[in-house]
């Protein structure tokens, strides 16, 4: 990495499962790409869903290609010196060192888009990305529909045999539409330990 005589910024794509997030950072990315600037793109190394291990796939199909990391620390160590443009995807799943870094890359003049789900299962926030949304120069949060309601869903409704997760599960399960389903607040359920599943339904 170098420094240079551009402006670097942090912008951040929160929002719930299904809600486009992917989709807009690939978006983001092809539009950079277009302008002929140098772009990596990084994903987190539990997502394999859609497109695999080497590549992010929007739930629409749209597809690009990733280095998968497993901390923050491997994306600061992979930007090459050429790189302006840097790209993650599931930031949610980045160790909290991610800020930090984020805020150096851009401090040294690069674009930094970072993408992911803003709360857990549980309705609250999810890793790092509370404080990314707070450090960001543009933060876009997107919702998707409840499938309950149909009205506009902010929280990921995660789902064991069909019954609502408890509370005291574990906080990262990746899954897709089998496990999660978009819902808002209203339709949003999560039983305590002692509550029965069934009457959340």
């Amino acid at each position: 990495m170098h420094l240079g005589a551009r402006h670097g910024t942090i912008e951040v794509i929160a929002g719930v499962m299904f809600s486009g997030k992917s989709e807009e950072l690939i978006r983001r990315v092809r539009r950079a790409i277009i302008a002929r600037q140098q772009v990596q793109v990084f994903k987190s190394h539990l997502d394999e869903r859609y497109a695999g291990l080497y590549r992010i796939s929007s739930h629409n199909g749209a597809v690009i290609e990733a280095i998968p990391v497993g901390t923050a620390a491997e994306v600061f160590r992979q930007v090459e010196p050429e790189t302006e443009v840097v790209a993650v995807d599931e930031a949610q799943f980045l160790d909290a060192s991610i800020v930090d870094i984020a805020t150096e890359m851009a401090a040294r003049g690069l674009r930094v888009i970072l993408a992911g789900t803003d709360t857990d299962f549980r309705g609250e926030p999810f890793g790092p990305m509370g404080t990314l949304m707070a450090i960001a120069d543009g933060v876009e949060k997107l919702t998707a529909i409840c499938l309950v309601c149909g009205q506009p869903a902010s929280r990921n409704q995660r789902l064991v045999d069909g019954l609502p997760a408890r509370y005291d599960s574990p906080t990262i399960m990746v899954g897709g539409s089998e496990s999660y389903e978009a819902r808002c607040r209203h339709c949003h359920r999560v039983p305590r330990k002692d509550e029965d599943q069934t009457a959340l339904l």
